[in-house]
């Protein structure tokens, strides 16, 4: 272990030291990413920061793991992406001479005997899903590489991720190509986290990419409990990078653009269109890839019952996500004739037809309504489920989802729109998923005579689907939630205070805070009533009448919000008084 961590620190201080260098002379020759109306940087930045990364991986390897001949294939086939990420740095390679090269790379690799862990050595399938994932992840990772340091640092996460894998595998040699891996990007990261002085360019995306999913392939069972965990392992580990490269092409797709042409559609983008920092955008993504890492040591941990449950809810969770993400306006109006004029949306994969979304809502509900009884099972018999259990589940399984499904649909559950579920639609969701339980459970126990189904199963169930659907329904408002609370206000931003600490003032702040257009940063609620002082409304404090001169003293506040119709001109006089100006929220609740 000393040495692999000496090995990690010398490698690191060679690429610290090869990325001054290399900067230094792209600077001087001119190698440098201009700015462009489809690339994030705002200034001319120095390329060819790929070569630090390659020059102290190599000299990493031969000193500190020489006699890792397993890994020569990898070495020689990312060499040769790394000369062709070189030669389009200089001048630019067509889409299609890449990815003949990244093939026969790939080729060299399987050539090599090494496979996806689990698969078959001698099937031939086994080697076009091998040539499939190195020339994907390639291709991820090169895609990824679209904000300052998001590659790099989601790379490192996942080299560590990879070395915990390969300790626990008891493949210690093995663990010492991604440890150098990652020490050679951490001194690289020193120059290309925000702001960057320098990008890696094709020749560090196409190595660093080639490098991760070569290296995830000399994994072997070791101590994983089941096939499907080893298999998901390396998935799992790259899914920054996987979720970002299928976004991007799903929705290029969609949108009618090419999916190799570049652009600011990008998953860190959509999270500065919400109103991120380029900063906290890229460590929210660091700290996604590393749950994600964390989750893929946990299912190799774990029966092959519970591992299928985590991964399918992860998968979810993910696609939530997604659809939420897929929604951010980052297309200007007019760029592409192939869309509908004034369309700014990412991608809206339900268009405005509700049959649309009521079909996507019904298989999402069936697939939930599956998983809460397949999880009911795991928790029932403690994640090890009898064969007669088994056999009782698959066998009611349709019963159950069909009988459910309906009861849907009779209850009105697919009458609501999610972003604005309330407590009637709650207790609607309620009801449905109570009689539908009940009437499954019944029919179950009935078909078997009361003999063999558990009952606290279906108790078990009823919970979980209220939970899972529950869940889903107000994932949207979660997820805003979160990205709200990164949120950075615009610089032109006013700050301003909400007269009224009331319904109205909570709508009010809540269109405040999800329309940035607005150009307003509250500053807190103002209110008469002074058993309201002191308390929060949406995590902004509120204050009282007399604590106004200070406040717009300290925080230059020069407007004030009216949100309640109700407040008799007589009062606003005494703000105006004081120097704000005052607007008038017009909405009826009633």
């Amino acid at each position: 272990m000393l040495r692999l961590g000496v090995g990690v620190a010398v490698t690191a201080a060679l690429s610290l030291i090869f990325t001054y260098l290399v900067r230094y002379g792209a600077h001087r020759s001119g190698i440098v990413a201009a700015p462009r109306k489809d690339r994030w940087h705002s200034r001319p930045t120095s390329l060819m920061g790929g070569i630090a990364i390659y020059l102290a991986f190599v000299i990493g390897c031969f000193i500190f793991a020489p006699d890792l001949s397993r890994a020569y294939p990898i070495l020689i086939a990312a060499t040769l992406l790394f000369g062709v990420g070189v030669v389009d740095d200089i001048r630019q390679l067509k889409p299609y001479v890449k990815l003949v090269m990244q093939v026969v790379a790939a080729s060299i690799v399987v050539f090599g005997g090494l496979r996806l862990p689990g698969m078959i050595r001698t099937s031939w399938g086994a080697d076009v899903l091998t040539i499939f994932w190195l020339v994907a992840i390639t291709n991820a990772i090169n895609l990824l590489d679209n904000m300052d340091g998001l590659a790099g640092g989601v790379s490192l996460i996942a080299c560590v991720f990879l070395a915990i894998t390969f300790l626990v595998n008891g493949q210690t040699a093995e663990a010492a190509l991604p440890l150098i891996l990652a020490g050679a990007v951490a001194g690289f990261l020193r120059f290309n986290f925000n702001p960057a002085s320098i990008f890696m360019g094709d020749c560090g995306s196409m190595f660093l990419g080639f490098a991760l999913s070569g290296i995830a392939l000399l994994s072997d069972f070791g101590r994983a409990r089941n096939l499907v965990s080893v298999l998901a392992t390396p998935v799992l580990i790259l899914t920054i990078p996987i979720f970002d490269t299928l976004v991007v092409a799903v929705t290029r797709k969609l949108s009618g653009r090419p999916v190799s042409q570049g652009g600011r559609d990008h998953t860190s983008h959509r999270l500065v269109a919400l109103g991120m920092s380029e900063r906290r955008a890229t460590l929210l993504l660091y700290l996604f890839a590393a749950l994600s890492g964390t989750l893929a040591l946990a299912v190799r941990q774990m029966r092959i019952w519970g591992a299928l449950a985590l991964i399918v809810g992860f998968a979810l969770s993910v696609l939530f996500i997604g659809l939420y993400l897929g929604k951010v306006g980052v297309y200007e109006e007019g760029r592409n004739p192939n869309r509908e004029a004034g369309s700014g949306t990412l991608v809206d994969p339900f268009g405005n037809l509700s049959h649309r979304r009521r079909i996507f809502e019904i298989l999402l509900d069936t697939l939930l309504v599956a998983l809460a009884c397949y999880s009911a099972y795991l928790l029932r018999f403690d994640g090890d489920m009898p064969d007669e259990q088994i056999a009782i589940f698959i066998r009611t399984l349709p019963l159950i989802v069909a009988i459910q499904i309906l009861s849907f649909l009779i209850g009105g559950v697919y009458k609501g729109i999610w972003r604005y579920v309330g407590v009637n639609e709650s207790a609607r969701l309620a009801v449905a998923i109570f009689v539908g339980s009940a009437v499954s459970g019944s029919a179950v126990f009935y078909f078997y005579k009361f003999h063999g189904p558990s009952r606290t199963v279906f108790i078990l169930n009823g919970v979980l689907l209220l939970v899972f659907v529950g869940m889903s329904r107000i994932s949207f408002r979660l997820i805003a939630a979160v990205i709200a609370g990164q949120r950075q206000p615009t610089p032109d931003a006013r700050p301003v205070l909400i007269y009224g600490a009331g319904d109205r003032g909570d709508i009010l702040i809540r269109e405040l805070l999800n329309n940035p257009a607005y150009c307003y940063q509250p500053v807190g609620f103002i209110d008469d009533d002074a058993r309201k002082t002191g308390k929060l409304l949406r995590g902004y404090r509120i204050f009282g009448i007399d604590d106004l001169p200070g406040l717009i003293s300290s925080h230059d506040i020069s407007e004030v919000l009216v949100s309640s119709l109700k407040v008799p001109e007589s009062r606003l006089d005494g703000l105006r008084n004081m120097g704000v100006g005052l607007k008038r929220l017009r909405i009826n609740l009633d």
